[in-house]
């Protein structure tokens, strides 16, 4: 080989050498930042967590567990999703307000599945921190988390494991950090906003809504039904999770950790909430929504979604089946997946039952 060529080979060589010098120590540099973002998203969401974290009380626990001591990762776990809205046009005096929201997510590690049932809020049902029968809704009015976690248990017969409860703020600013959300709306209404002020101007088809449209979206109903109402809110929910199991939503998680803020308080410690993301950590986890099938009755003269005796119980064994408290149920007719409801109208042509 000629020394010409042999200096030109070493020249090729040694720039191909550089340029893997390079990529390295580009590749190393990209993984010490994505490394430093992560763990400064871990610290900053565990204090978060602790901001947040609000356990109930010990004598007021759950006596459908027993003596046992749950962990999200591997066992059967119930949540109850509480929403409030805690303006000071809502509350009830210096006590609690009512619920907005009530929904509860049971989760089968073993199935990797998540089944969701949406609570109508005028549901009438006992009540035990009252020892009577009156609206879901004002449970949280008459005793604030406990007497809600009450309500559901003595309602469903299973246990609530944990539970976490936001208001109207960090909805709206945890859709917002997201960039919005896609869904969609099923109808043109001019509805109101987290201030009760006709200031929301909703579309018809499918859109990309911030927190502010979103929150109306999942609180009207006017139209329709607590039923349909429910069952936006489930989709809204799904719609949130799949925004946040996406890829491209990595790089907003510190804002939605911010949005969350003081505005959530949960009895999750930051170890048993962040073992929930076992669920999505190969995308979308299935979720199967669940509606509850009632009546609507005015005999009192107020307004009450009177649940059917039947399909309660029958929603009932799906939940503590799916949560390993009874044999396998799968073989019940699910027929409050799609069961349909239209609430009557009051003599004014409107539905406002917020008594």
């Amino acid at each position: 080989m000629k020394r010409k060529e042999y200096r030109n080979m070493k020249k090729k060589t040694s720039k191909k050498r550089l340029a893997i010098k390079i990529g390295l120590s580009v590749s190393f540099a990209t993984l010490l930042l994505v490394s430093a973002y992560a763990l400064s998203l871990h610290q900053k969401a565990e204090k978060a967590v602790d901001r947040a974290y609000e356990p109930v009380p010990s004598t007021q626990k759950s006596d459908l567990r027993g003596e046992a001591k749950v962990e999200p990762a591997k066992d059967n776990v119930s949540v109850l999703l509480i929403g409030v809205d805690d303006s000071e046009a809502r509350m009830q005096g210096e006590g609690n307000s009512r619920s907005d929201a009530l929904l509860v997510a049971t989760f089968n590690p073993e199935e990797k599945s998540v089944k969701l049932l949406s609570i109508p809020r005028d549901s009438y049902v006992y009540i035990p921190k009252v020892g009577y029968k009156d609206k879901i809704t004002h449970a949280h009015a008459y005793g604030g988390t406990h007497a809600s976690i009450e309500a559901v248990e003595e309602m469903l017969d299973i246990p609530v494991d944990y539970y976490v409860k936001m208001n109207f703020n960090a909805f709206i600013e945890v859709v917002d950090a997201l960039g919005g959300i896609e869904v969609e709306v099923p109808y043109d209404r001019l509805e109101k906003d987290e201030n009760d002020k006709n200031a929301i101007q909703l579309k018809k088809g499918l859109h990309v809504l911030d927190g502010r449209h979103a929150l109306a979206l999942a609180r009207t109903r006017k139209l329709d039904s607590d039923i349909e109402r429910g069952k936006r809110q489930q989709m809204i929910l799904q719609s949130i999770i799949k925004e946040m199991v996406s890829v491209k939503s990595i790089s907003k998680y510190g804002d939605v950790i911010d949005a969350v803020g003081d505005n959530m308080k949960t009895d999750m410690t930051f170890k048993e909430m962040t073992s929930f993301w076992e669920y999505a950590k190969d995308g979308m986890p299935q979720i199967d929504t669940i509606n509850l099938q009632g009546y609507d009755d005015w005999s009192t003269g107020v307004y009450y979604y009177k649940l059917k005796d039947s399909d309660l119980e029958n929603v009932s064994q799906l939940l503590q089946s799916h949560l390993g408290l009874i044999p396998d149920s799968s073989s019940l007719t699910d027929s409050n997946s799609n069961g349909l409801h239209s609430a009557d109208e009051t003599a004014d042509g409107s539905d406002d039952f917020s008594d």
